[in-house]
């Protein structure tokens, strides 16, 4: 008899447990297929189960899609869900603020973090003039119709309010600068509201983009120097030029045939077959401008190493790129992420580097002088 009750009593607790794990399993499913399929390009580590069933994740979609739905679609207006484009501002910044440093010394970190807060407030009030005045546009380009203005989530209204609060406290940040580098900060902004017309009068609005997004190469050197040194600014803004000219062409094959039935303009419907040939020439231009870059200012060894392999890896892009699947676009348009952090660590490596050739150069005089 005590058997047969621990039998059933067995039956009993394996029934329920079963039950639980088909209810859980299926509430995790429904928080899946409400979250959406993953986004390109987005971080997702393990998923480990959290309060009440809630799945943890640290992408910045996942982030976005946690905070209070009223601010949802003002932070998808800044493309926080999306930070690439963040990524590709911030980087000519680094390049110059490394360049920068003293011989032997680290980038300037509170530069460094003045500026990332910088990019993330100038990248999200571009974006907030580029839907501004891409509204009509948007709505007919299915990868852009759910965006918060063109779905009407956020008015033209509340996203010029929202733009104003953007540029001021991009101002503030503009301010912590010194004189030289506000003065070289401000003329920036008529860029930033232009460049989103460029797509209807010109097929480069790619070019205005570079423009526009490498002006930190230039801005970070001044905010450390005081003053621009055009023999190293000059070469590191044109490479970042060209920098833009590889990933947003190939961001643009993503929308060539929506942008061809409305009437909008881009590298990639003005080089279309040929794409690969006039990515590989801005390739080499780049490569050559940072080399110049490196040869005016002193660097060295790690450096140029670092060079080599980002001539490696955009050679690798261009070849394996296919312009008529716009997902593998997307992916070759976020690996240049890779390509600016591996340019930001040769400088910091050579600059380091410098401190130990500076070291033995001194310790040779001092032999020389004793003998």
């Amino acid at each position: 008899m005590l058997g047969a009750g621990g039998a059933g009593l067995a039956r009993g607790v394996r029934a329920a447990s079963q039950a639980w794990l088909r209810g859980w399993r299926g509430h995790s499913l429904a928080l899946a297929r409400a979250a959406g399929p993953p986004r390109a390009g987005d971080w997702r580590p393990s998923v480990v189960p959290g309060p009440r069933g809630r799945a943890l994740s640290l992408s910045a979609a996942a982030i976005v899609n946690s905070a209070p739905r009223p601010v949802q679609p003002y932070l998808r207006l800044m493309r926080l869900d999306k930070p690439i484009g963040t990524w590709l501002l911030y980087l000519p910044c680094t390049w110059s603020i490394g360049l920068a440093a003293e011989p032997g010394c680290f980038p300037d970190w509170y530069m460094l973090s003045l500026f990332g807060t910088g990019a993330v407030l100038m990248r999200g009030a571009g974006c907030t003039i580029n839907d501004m005045w891409d509204r009509d546009y948007d709505k007919k380009v299915t990868r852009t119709a759910s965006r918060p203005i063109a779905a009407g989530d956020v008015s033209t209204f509340q996203s010029f309010v929202f733009l104003g609060g953007q540029l001021t406290l991009a101002l503030g940040v503009l301010l912590c600068l010194n004189y030289y580098s506000i003065a070289l900060g401000a003329a920036s902004l008529l860029l930033v509201i232009i460049y989103p017309l460029m797509k209807r009068i010109t097929y480069w609005p790619q070019l205005a983009l570079g423009l526009t997004f490498n002006w930190g190469a230039l801005l970070g050197w001044s905010a450390v120097k005081g003053s621009c040194d055009p023999s190293v600014c000059l070469p590191l803004y044109f490479s970042g030029i060209m920098w833009t000219l590889i990933y947003d062409t190939i961001y643009a094959h993503q929308d060539k045939k929506d942008d061809a039935l409305i009437g909008l303009r881009s590298t990639a419907l003005r080089f279309r077959e040929d794409t690969k040939q006039w990515l590989s020439g801005f390739s080499v231009a780049m490569l050559g401008a940072l080399s110049l870059v490196g040869v005016n200012s002193g660097q060295t060894v790690p450096y140029y190493t670092a060079l080599a392999a980002v001539g490696a890896h955009l050679a690798h892009q261009i070849y394996t790129l296919d312009i008529h699947r716009p997902e593998d676009c997307w992916d070759k348009f976020t690996s240049n992420r890779t390509v600016g952090l591996i340019i930001f660590l040769g400088i910091i490596l050579g600059n380091l580097w410098k401190q130990k050739k500076t070291d033995e150069t001194k310790k040779n005089i001092d032999c020389g002088i004793a003998n």
